[in-house]
């Protein structure tokens, strides 16, 4: 956190100066406090001459174009292709970080590509994108980055999403997610314990994020938990979680139960049983949630779109593929009318399970 800063940076919003002179970051709940040139523990948000800049604003560690349904989002535009990107850094600590190369990084040289925001909302447009997806590490650090191009898409009639743990403060989640159309966020466990000892956070404050995502915007957002054996798996655990969010997000609101690998600094754990996420998904739906999903294992059951009303199949998914679609153009089930809540097109994208990296220029 006292590596010096190096060149002109972008200046960051939502920081205060206390009265020892160091600065605070009031992006996130770590609050990190800063003296003039240190980083914070996401290396991205610093204290540079007694003002708080964003050091990675236009820079990316790279970009992609993947089927959106690899956010995972399974009620947005199903089918079509999303431009994705991140940069660098993170403010969790998880453990079993998935994205570790990416999330982790401590050198900006890990950012190869530079675009400003209204070359990617270009490039998106020109490579057939419906949306661009601020990803692979978490854009609340990156917000002022994010924001603008949200912006910049948004001037060109493409949507954006976030993919994040939603571990921010109230002032700075009111302006991100205002440039938002649809999110997932990972709610990776349901206890105190495991947020603390596991990810470096409070599962409060995710908790907060989620209800207000739910009740005070349009944002249309999904929930990601990556179970991992013997730490977040038990049916006890799955059934207060799924509990709390029947009642606190209501019953429409996707989950998505992914299966883990060992990654990162949790390389002592086996691959999740495709077992334990059908066991997930049952306790899921008998507590009330409708939109139950199965992720990072073959599973066409719990890779489907079921009605709510009579038990059809909407959309069907063979891994990324769309293998069966009876939705009407105004996004009701064909056979008895029933309202499926997300957001569709009249006719489902065909891009598949490709994935094309996208190179800038430097």
């Amino acid at each position: 956190m006292t590596e010096a800063i190096q060149g002109s940076h972008f200046p960051g919003r939502y920081w205060q100066r206390l009265d020892d002179g160091r600065l605070r970051c009031d992006v996130c709940p770590r609050e990190c406090k800063l003296a003039d040139g240190q980083r914070g523990l996401c290396f991205v948000r610093a204290n540079q001459g007694g003002r708080m800049v964003l050091t990675t604003y236009g820079r990316s560690s790279g970009f992609c174009v993947d089927p959106v349904e690899k956010k995972p989002l399974n009620h947005f535009l199903p089918g079509t292709p999303i431009l994705s990107f991140g940069t660098a850094g993170c403010n969790l600590t998880c453990k079993f970080c998935q994205n570790w190369d990416i999330s982790k990084a401590r050198e900006i040289d890990r950012l190869n590509d530079s675009a400003d925001p209204d070359a990617i909302a270009r490039a998106a447009l020109s490579l057939g994108c419906r949306s661009v997806a601020f990803t692979y590490n978490d854009p609340v650090i990156f917000l002022e980055y994010a924001v603008d191009v949200a912006k910049a898409c948004h001037a060109r009639g493409l949507k954006t999403v976030a993919v994040t743990a939603g571990y921010i403060k109230p002032e700075a989640r009111a302006e991100f997610y205002a440039h938002m159309d649809a999110a997932n966020v990972d709610l990776k466990a349901f206890t105190e314990d495991f947020y603390h000892r596991l990810c470096g956070a409070h599962l409060e404050a995710v908790k907060e994020t989620l209800v207000y995502l739910r009740h005070q915007t349009k944002v249309w957002f999904e929930v990601t938990t990556l179970l991992i054996p013997d730490e977040n798996d038990s049916p006890a655990e799955i059934d207060a979680q799924t509990r709390w969010m029947a009642e606190a997000l209501g019953p429409d609101v996707p989950l998505h139960f992914s299966a883990f690998h060992p990654d990162w600094k949790m390389t002592d754990k086996l691959n999740t049983p495709p077992a334990t996420l059908t066991r997930a998904r049952d306790i899921a739906l008998k507590n009330g949630l409708r939109y139950v999903y199965t992720g990072n294992v073959h599973d066409p059951a719990g890779g489907g779109t079921y009605c709510a009303g009579c038990g059809a199949l909407l959309i069907g998914r063979d891994w990324y593929e769309l293998s069966t679609w009876t939705l009407t153009p105004e996004g009701r089930c064909a056979a008895c009318g029933t309202i499926l809540p997300g957001t569709f097109e009249a006719r489902p994208g065909n891009w598949g399970r490709k994935r094309q990296p996208v190179r800038f220029g430097r």
